[in-house]
């Protein structure tokens, strides 16, 4: 059964270009994961607030992508921009 959820946070306060500036190449590396779904970024409506879409084929390709070490320096500089936590909310088939 495929993992897939939405995490929600906050970009610290003159991060937010840096932030976007990170995006695209932690999508293009998502991209080339086989047992990632999807991964997209969005921008929220509330000032600095973020979200990713995030969807593998399990729990272990979630953990690969995590792991994945293309990602290792892309995520330190996002976490770096991160004001606080993230909250992840996870999302389930209606027919499962």
């Amino acid at each position: 059964m495929p993992t897939t959820f939405l995490s929600r946070f906050k970009v610290k306060a003159g991060k937010e270009d840096d932030f976007v500036d990170l995006i695209a190449a932690a999508e293009d590396n998502a991209s080339r994961e086989a047992d990632t779904l999807a991964y997209k970024f969005y921008k929220l409506e509330e000032p600095r607030a973020f979200a990713v879409y995030e969807s593998f084929t399990n729990d272990d390709a979630d953990l690969a992508h995590q792991q994945n070490p293309e990602n290792a320096p892309i995520i330190e500089k996002m976490i770096e921009c991160i004001d606080g936590t993230y909250e992840r909310e996870y999302l389930y088939d209606v027919k499962s």
